[in-house]
């Protein structure tokens, strides 16, 4: 058996792989691993949040009755964005975090993400250790020791608060939005609420769309994997510019009021840009992956600043801000860390500053956007291989540096087996988008026939 937790804990298709008896187990693990760093004298506490999926109701019942069985207190927040989950962990002072939730994936997909105190996505060594529990004899909490769940299903006014004031010193000083029209594309998910509400708040005019969760409707046609219907109503209402959160709405996409995309790599270096305007960037360097566009990695070179480069998923890129001291990171996805408001990629977050930089300049997101020169990028999935050898199998290496030779510094390759799905990713950047083509489908073939299962 592989190991249960992926790039982004663990994830499955509910009642399948992902069942309530592995959630009860896990929660039970993560009780015994995360709870011990609880005060002393009281029942750990944990907060449990999830997205507006179905399958994450029965989920919610089993991780929350396996961590009141080993002695935890919990509190259920229903329905709230997974950075808020992280956020209000640091904010409350609870002992760990739960978030129920498959981000981008599709409605029968679902997931269990942990966070420990202060609000951080456990690293290696974490996951590991509760792997390791998991089915090992303990000893049950009886009668007052038993942890007692409470709900709080209102937390959201609490974090767009938190959200807002991170434009200024107070949420009643912070940038003004006024002026701008945004849509709103909610992905029918977590942030339904809190992102057009937190835009509301601060005096833009907001245009929501599926932003209507039924429990059977997340990410179908929409959120930041589906932006069609985005760039229709930003051109249909002659909008400043739209965004879109995913299911959880910890990443952000954009688009510009002549609809084209805005992807992480730009949001990022709008940010970045703004934040070294500012003073605030730390080292004047700011964290990307390994998949980040070389366009982005030229423009901010050109504007004086580092990039540093991390492992895909946005734990890795927090690592990494972490270990230098950086304050803002993130992925080609949407993923973007802004470590001084919080502890994980938060779209919300991110479409607020991403709106502010527009207000105070008085520039269209195409102009602040275009800083990027976006080399075309071919993105090829090669499923029902063997993952595991992408890295070492001679064909696939061989192919691998011989193309790596012909591109020179007009582009690169990228090979990376997924951390959520049983397939290998291929990745061409090139001069033109036919050369990219040409040369991503003759990786795949490499990949397809030297990794055949």
């Amino acid at each position: 058996m592989g190991r249960l937790f992926g790039t982004d804990g663990v994830r499955g298709r509910a009642n399948d792989g992902l069942t309530a008896e592995l959630a009860l187990d896990l929660s039970v693990a993560a009780a015994h691993v995360l709870g011990e760093t609880g005060e002393l004298g009281r029942n750990p506490v944990a907060l449990v949040g999830r997205d507006p999926r179905a399958s994450g109701e029965f989920l919610e019942a089993a991780v929350v009755a396996g961590l009141a069985s080993a002695g935890v207190d919990v509190v259920r927040l229903g329905v709230v964005p997974t950075p808020g989950v992280a956020w209000l962990v640091g904010h409350r002072g609870a002992d760990l975090g739960v978030m129920l939730s498959a981000s981008h994936n599709p409605m029968p997909d679902n997931g269990i993400k942990f966070f420990a105190r202060g609000g951080a996505k456990l690293d290696d060594r974490l996951e590991d250790a509760i792997e390791a529990r998991m089915g090992e004899a303990w000893q049950r909490p009886i009668g007052a020791d038993v942890g007692r769940i409470t709900e709080d299903l209102e937390p959201v006014e609490e974090y767009i608060a938190h959200l807002v004031t991170s434009l200024g010193a107070d949420g009643e000083d912070a940038i003004s939005l006024a002026g701008l029209t945004i849509v709103v594309d909610g992905a029918n998910g977590a942030a339904y609420r809190t992102a057009p509400g937190s835009l509301e708040v601060q005096g833009a005019t907001v245009i929501p769309i599926h932003c209507s969760p039924d429990g059977l409707n997340i990410n179908d046609n929409c959120g930041s994997t589906h932006l069609g219907d985005l760039q229709a109503a930003v051109l249909e209402h002659s909008a400043d510019l739209g965004i879109a959160v995913d299911g959880d709405a910890d990443r952000c996409l954009c688009v510009d009021a002549a609809g084209n995309v805005v992807d992480g790599d730009q949001i990022l270096a709008v940010l970045a840009l703004a934040m070294k305007d500012a003073g605030t960037l730390a080292h004047d360097t700011v964290v990307a992956t390994v998949m980040s566009n070389l366009g982005f990695l030229n423009a901010m070179r050109d504007a004086g600043i580092t990039v540093k480069q991390a492992k895909v998923g946005d734990r890795y890129v927090l690592e990494e801000m972490k270990a230098g001291g950086y304050v803002l990171g993130g992925e080609q996805s949407g993923h973007v860390i802004q470590s001084r408001y919080a502890t994980t990629g938060d779209g919300v977050l991110t479409a607020l500053h991403l709106a502010a930089r527009m207000a105070t300049t008085g520039k269209s997101l195409a102009e602040l956007a275009g800083v990027v020169q976006r080399l075309p990028q071919v993105l090829i999935n090669v499923a029902d291989v063997d993952k595991s050898r992408a890295a070492s199998d001679p064909a696939v290496t061989a192919a691998v540096s011989r193309v790596t030779a012909e591109l020179g510094d007009t582009g690169r390759v990228l090979l990376r087996p997924s951390g959520t799905e049983d397939l290998v990713r291929v990745m061409v950047e090139a001069a033109t988008e036919q050369r990219a083509r040409e040369i991503g489908d003759q990786l795949a073939a490499v990949v397809r026939g030297a990794l055949a299962k």
